[in-house]
């Protein structure tokens, strides 16, 4: 599970901000919202809301620019263009088998290089207090180099001559070094249960996939899409011989104007979904509406995440989606029976905002953007004193501006511009 992210220098983020899914069990309230093992309280769901533009969007690709990195694939960041500084600073902290890791790493944009790299295990005791044992050391800028296991010493000698185009776990032959083999297990395993979605244009590959198979999977995903209240008899894959019955209804295909989930060479696949009501088959990508193919899309993976304790981060999960709907699928991940998967997503939808029912204050977070940057902080850090309790009118105090992270548009100038050319 994903316990921290840190960013500095990425995307619109310069000054470092941590957004963090710890738990602060001192509030007992929605104590199913919460992962416990071994000490550690994590948060099962996070909801960030923001003005556009605001820097929302940046914080999902800077966790799939740690993703990628850590699958040894084009990592995909972009410095702060605003700052000359070329050294992007990003770092993670997870669980897996019980046991904290955290692995803090720099990419080069310039020279495409990571001069820097620290693994460590987070150990703590009854107490909560924490302690570092490091297990890597790889810094350039400073020559400081460390291995932990003290039998393969040789390691920190060789790192100074090793290439830096990826990080040290994909740069040497890690079967030699039992420590760094188990590193690469932990990371990969890790890495490999993120899934980043956006529905601006989320891809319904994984619902075709899975609604290919006749499984136990593939019913959940038929029952998540008609138990979405979508006014729907029932959700299938077809064979060639109804293929032609459920093409051919009385839409006009030259009306068709819905690109939303458009996959040109997954076409056939994409006929073959097939909505049924009333008892009439009709092919979705034509018949349904834009919400409902992105339902159908998102089933797939909220299925797969709570099934397989996978990390799920949508960006815009509200778009083109009823509020109850983005309710009850956060609602889901919240239940005492999602055991270990989480759901961080990406919002403006201000019903969602709800520390009386739905989430803990540590839950809800904001991304507020001014001339002087861009911060990132949870509602959390707003006490009793600041007028914000579990039993504050939340929404209210976002409406107003009292928790920062809301545009304020000033649309009436340009009313005001467009009478005034016309009275010239």
């Amino acid at each position: 599970m994903l316990i921290e992210v840190r960013i500095k220098n990425c995307f619109s983020f310069y000054d470092k901000v941590t957004f963090s899914m710890k738990a602060d069990m001192r509030n007992k309230k929605f104590a199913s919202n919460v992962y416990r093992e071994n000490n550690f309280n994590i948060l099962k769901t996070s909801g960030i809301y923001g003005a556009n533009n605001a820097g929302k969007t940046c914080l999902v690709k800077c966790i799939r620019s740690i993703k990628n990195a850590l699958l040894n694939r084009n990592i995909g960041v972009q410095c702060n263009i605003f700052h000359e500084k070329s050294i992007c600073e990003l770092g993670i902290s997870f669980l897996s088998d019980g046991r904290e890791y955290s692995y803090d790493f720099w990419y080069d944009c310039n020279k495409k290089e990571y001069p820097y790299e620290k693994f460590s295990e987070i150990k703590k005791d009854g107490y909560n207090n924490e302690s570092e044992v490091k297990w890597l050391l790889k810094d350039n800028i400073k020559s400081q180099y460390y291995y932990k296991d003290s039998s393969e010493k040789r390691i920190a000698d060789m790192i100074p001559m090793i290439a830096n185009n990826s990080l040290l776990i994909y740069m040497m032959d890690v079967s030699k070094f039992e420590l760094l083999a188990e590193m690469k297990k932990i990371v990969t395993e890790f890495a490999s249960k993120i899934d980043i979605v956006s529905m601006y244009n989320i891809p319904i590959k994984k619902t075709i996939d899975l609604m290919k198979n006749k499984n136990n999977l593939k019913n959940k995903v038929d029952d998540f899409i008609r138990n979405a209240d979508i006014y729907m008899d029932n959700f299938e894959y077809i064979g060639d011989d109804k293929l032609f019955l459920a093409v051919d209804s009385k839409i006009d295909e030259k009306e068709i104007d819905e690109k939303v989930l458009d996959i040109p060479e997954q076409i056939v696949d994409q006929l073959r979904l097939v909505s049924v009501y009333k008892g009439i088959p009709v092919s979705s990508m034509f018949y349904d509406s834009t919400g409902t193919k992105k339902i159908i899309a998102l089933a797939s993976y909220v299925i797969e995440s709570l099934e397989q304790g996978r990390i799920l981060i949508v960006d815009e999960l509200d778009s083109s989606i009823h509020f109850k709907l983005t309710r009850a699928v956060v609602a889901m991940f919240n239940n005492e029976l999602n055991i270990n998967a989480q759901l961080i997503f990406t919002v403006h939808d201000i019903n969602l905002m709800d520390c009386k029912k739905l989430f803990r204050k540590e839950q809800i977070w904001f991304v507020h953007k001014d001339e002087e940057g861009v911060y990132l902080y949870s509602l959390a850090e707003f006490t009793a004193n600041d007028g914000v309790r579990d039993t504050t009118d939340i929404k209210e105090k976002y409406r107003r501006g009292v928790l920062g992270a809301v545009p304020n548009p000033d649309l009436i100038k340009t009313l005001l511009a467009i009478r005034g050319n016309k009275s010239e």
